[in-house]
């Protein structure tokens, strides 16, 4: 029962590929601007790189969602076995107006700083903070968040309840 998954969040397939879609167009402008606009070749050089960029980051978010984000009794991890964050080390759920959080998602602050890692789209993690969500829909990170909530609200009241 401890492996049973609580609440889901998944990119759908349109969503990836209109995220997909506007880093590769954004790509191919900064492509055209080489080609288009006669410049030195040093502004040319960096006009590339920048394409390449985009293009890069444009495949990692097809890579990073292509998985889910699971919530279980333990914490948070995604479909590809990564470990997000325990229950354990989870202080706070954010996701008011002004939260720095993602797009359509919610910030988890943690107790101490659990390493530095990034899947565009779906969610980021830097020092304490772990943000949720992305090319993700709204309703289903509020679901998570709100469990999420109550699972720490629950697990704050037990603690206290042994002192």
């Amino acid at each position: 029962m401890d492996d049973e998954i609580l609440a889901v969040v998944e990119a759908s397939a349109p969503r990836r590929w209109i995220g997909v879609g506007m880093l590769a167009g954004i790509a191919l402008l900064l492509f055209y601007g080489v080609f288009a606009t006669p410049g030195t070749l040093l502004w040319q050089a960096a006009l590339i790189a920048l394409g390449l960029g985009v293009l890069w980051i444009a495949a990692r978010l097809w890579q990073a969602t292509s998985v889910r984000i699971e919530l279980t009794a333990q914490g948070l991890r995604d479909s590809g076995g990564a470990v997000i964050a325990r229950l354990a080390d989870i202080k706070s759920v954010e996701r008011g107006s002004f939260a720095f959080k993602p797009t359509n998602g919610f910030l988890l602050r943690t107790y101490g700083s659990v390493g530095r890692a990034w899947r565009p789209g779906l969610w980021w993690r830097i020092g304490p903070r772990i943000g949720i969500g992305g090319v993700t829909p709204g309703h289903q990170a509020k679901a998570m968040a709100d469990l999420l909530a109550v699972r720490l609200a629950e697990r704050d009241q037990a603690s206290d309840h042994l002192i």
